[in-house]
This record gives structure tokens, sequence and C-alpha cells, in this order.
């Protein structure tokens, strides 16, 4: 690893450790020419399908083009960005678990609107009304009266946190 500050091809590596989701490897590492001390971060080049877009063109999975479609969605909207990096790993997780070599760019869009509906009902019917070309006013209220038919993220969020609590009567 060659150093950020003079260049120079040998540096020692003096601590390592997992990060974000234990799919990074944290490296400090120190020049052995002028001793500065920096951080690397270690991650497995990972096979993700091509996308295929609506009208038959093949891209690249660009996992930026993601992020910022959900950030779009998420705007102004109480939600960490950690959660918004879970939300995006569980999908490229999703994506290579299933093996394909392709996947329709509406598939990758589904699971957008997973992710967000967990995370944030007005961020999910933002990205909806735009990937599912609401036409007009009844098709916003449609996708509101079926998600008032379900429990709010919170309310998921706190089922969970009850479920993980320990046993306090033993």
């Amino acid at each position: 690893m060659r150093c950020p500050f003079c260049g120079a091809q040998d540096t020692k590596v003096i601590d390592s450790r997992l990060a974000g989701e234990s799919d990074q490897i944290r490296r400090r590492r120190e020049c052995t020419v002028c001793k500065e001390r920096f951080t690397t971060y270690e991650t497995a080049e990972l096979n993700l399908p091509w996308v295929v877009k609506q009208d038959g063109s093949r891209v690249h999975f660009d996992g930026r083009k993601l992020r910022a479609g959900m950030t779009r969605a998420l705007e102004k909207r109480p939600v960490s960005a950690d959660l918004v990096d879970t939300a995006i790993n569980h999908i490229t997780r999703k994506l290579m678990a299933g093996g394909e070599r392709e996947i329709p760019s509406l598939a990758i869009g589904e699971m957008v609107m997973d992710e967000l509906k967990q995370l944030d009902q007005v961020a999910y019917v933002r990205f909806a009304s735009v990937y599912r070309k609401f036409e007009d006013v009844n098709a916003f209220r449609e996708e509101i009266e079926r998600l008032e038919q379900q429990p709010g993220p919170e309310a998921r969020r706190h089922q969970l946190d009850l479920l993980n609590e320990p046993d306090k009567d033993k």
C-alpha cells in the first residue's frame, strides 16, 4: 500500500479489525519512511448482476445510483444514515445471493420499496409515486390505504425490540 503522505511503497499494518457489518476490514497502517499513520478499508470484490433496464439495455449495477434514489426519497425524513446503509446492504446481499447474471431494474425497484416501507412510509410513497408512475391522486390514496392496514416502521422496530429483550422474570 502506497503512503498517501510521502508516496513510499513500504507500509506496515499496525492494527486490523472488522468494520461495517463485518463485511469490511479496517486496517491502521504506518509508513516505514515518514512514520505517518493512515487507515484503509478492505472489502471483497463482488460480482453483482447486470441490470436490465426497461428499454432492454444492460448496465453494471451501481450502488451509488441505488443510494442516490433512496436518499432522494428519504430527504428531510428522520432516518439515520446507518439505517440507510443497512437497507442498501440488504439489497446488495439479495442480489448476490440470487446468483443471477442479470436482473430486471423492476426487481431492484421492488427491493428498494420493500426496504423503504420498513424505514419510512413517507419515503416509501415518494419512491413508489415515481417508480410506479402514479397518474393521479387516487393512486396515492390507494397506496396510502394499503399502508394504513400494515404496522408502521416505528411499530415494527418496537416489536423487534420487545422480541429481542432479555426475559426479566428469570
